[in-house]
């Protein structure tokens, strides 16, 4: 029983990592201001490209920061778009979402020989368990604690995203940006630059996430690796009501549904109806976060309170 609720716990924080920093990444932006639903393709592009510098490279830190910079890079087109362009953020990131695939898709042709998918990393290419020995094996320590460094990160990072929103001063420029644009800009602040910073940090913990997947959680990249993350993530963000630690108590109840998922599937769960049984397909499991997220939307949305001026754009008088 304990091993059992053992193996959930972890598996639940393992699904749950990636999560957290897509939905930090969310809540960085639309505190700006700006919508970013690109953060699926940004943690496609961050998946892909982690998996392929680990593999090139073997060095899984330098592809986990390969996977941040690749983000970013998209991320700029987002703010681009938005914020210099002035174009819808929906639409903004649907396209961005649909771009970020497919280019993944062609230079994972490209650098696997016509592969979608790519080669998979040895043992010592994926990122390193720091706890890897600490508690006998299988042990309820060991399930739990025994996560890869992305998983320590990702809580480290939750801890220095809601100090930068919250005690500092460029924290405190991003939200005035994102609840009132125009008075900000009479006090000085340039609404476009917090804006771009704030958007291109989104993408980098999107990259992160998808790194998470492709280097940690999975040893290589697929076309079906990120299967809807990025917008679990801005659903965890919004369930958190915009605040960092929210949103990742938010991403701990998705990462738990991806648990129950994985330990009912394991262990074969069967609904006794005394005449006969029925067996839980795999394909029904499979829902279970899916079905979570929708739960969490209908239940809570309309009950969390968005930033003011989050999907407007901000034109700056002459």
């Amino acid at each position: 029983m304990l091993s059992d609720i053992g193996f959930i716990l972890g598996t639940t924080l393992m699904y749950a990592t990636p999560l957290i920093y897509a939905a930090l990444g969310a809540a960085i932006s639309e505190n700006s201001g700006v919508v970013n639903l690109g953060l699926e393709g940004m943690m496609y592009m961050g998946a892909f490209i982690g998996a392929t510098v680990g593999y090139y490279l073997g060095n899984p830190w330098i592809a986990f920061l390969a996977a941040g910079a690749v983000g970013a890079l998209v991320a700029c087109l987002h703010g681009i778009a938005c914020i210099s362009f002035n174009a819808d953020h929906v639409v903004s990131g649907i396209a961005i979402n649909f771009f970020s695939i497919g280019f993944a898709l062609f230079l994972c042709r490209i650098f696997f020989d016509g592969a979608t998918m790519s080669l998979s990393l040895n043992f010592d290419q994926k990122m390193p368990r720091p706890f890897n020995g600490a508690f006998e094996p299988n042990s309820f320590g060991d399930l739990v604690f025994n996560q890869y460094a992305t998983v320590y990160l990702a809580f480290i990072l939750v801890l220095i995203v809601w100090y930068l929103l919250y005690k500092t001063r460029i924290g405190l420029r991003i939200r005035s940006v994102g609840e009132h644009p125009k008075a900000a800009d009479t006090l000085g602040i340039n609404v476009s630059r917090v804006r771009y910073l704030a958007v291109i940090l989104s993408g980098v913990f999107a990259g992160f996430g998808g790194a998470a997947m492709s280097i940690a959680i999975v040893s290589r990249f697929s076309p079906t690796l990120i299967s809807g993350h990025g917008f679990i993530a801005i659903a965890a963000m919004i369930f958190g009501k915009w605040k960092p630690q929210g949103a990742m108590l938010a991403c701990l109840l998705f990462g738990s549904a991806k648990g129950f998922e994985i330990f009912l599937g394991a262990s074969g769960l069967e609904i006794d109806l005394g005449i006969f049984k029925i067996g839980m397909s795999s394909q029904i499991l499979a829902m279970l976060p899916y079905a979570v997220t929708l739960v969490v939307l209908v239940g809570f949305v309309g009950k969390a309170v968005a930033p003011s001026a989050v999907g407007l754009q901000y034109e700056k008088e002459a």
